[in-house]
């Protein structure tokens, strides 16, 4: 079981995130911004942040810097409403591992699932954006 920090500053997005982890986290721990998530890995250690982009004080992307500068071994996945290009490159350079729409919450335990199945041993860069040529964009990237 992993343990995860959920991060945004929405308590309701938390507690639906949560639920949808239910069963899949041995713990979870929750953070209403980047300052708290810095603090909250610091002491916890968990093995994957869901971060949201934009919350005040601390944003999410100078949160995620901020850990995978400390804790390289935090995976951080990006969950927020915002589809740009420019914030996934944002995301990739600040050092998430995978970017989530709200949207497609749904898909967060297949990604926890996956990466627990995977060597420790990848790459900490997000694929580019999906093209304009595919039918169905692909709201989520990961490693």
């Amino acid at each position: 079981m992993q343990k995860i920090l959920i991060v945004d500053d929405d308590a309701r997005m938390r507690r639906a995130i949560k639920e949808i982890l239910a069963g899949l986290a041995g713990k979870v721990s929750e953070a209403g911004d980047g300052g708290e998530a810095i603090a909250i890995c610091a002491t916890e250690r968990p093995d994957w942040v869901l971060m949201d982009v934009r919350m005040k004080p601390v944003d999410g992307l100078r949160a995620t810097a901020a850990i995978k500068g400390r804790f390289p071994e935090v995976r951080v996945a990006i969950v927020t409403q915002y589809d740009d290009a420019e914030l996934r490159a944002e995301a990739a350079r600040a050092g998430a591992g995978a970017y989530v729409l709200k949207e497609d919450l749904h898909e967060l335990p297949q990604i926890l699932l996956e990466s627990a199945q995977e060597s420790a041993a990848m790459p900490d860069a997000l694929p580019p954006p999906p093209s304009a040529n595919h039918t169905r964009p692909d709201h989520r990237s990961r490693l």
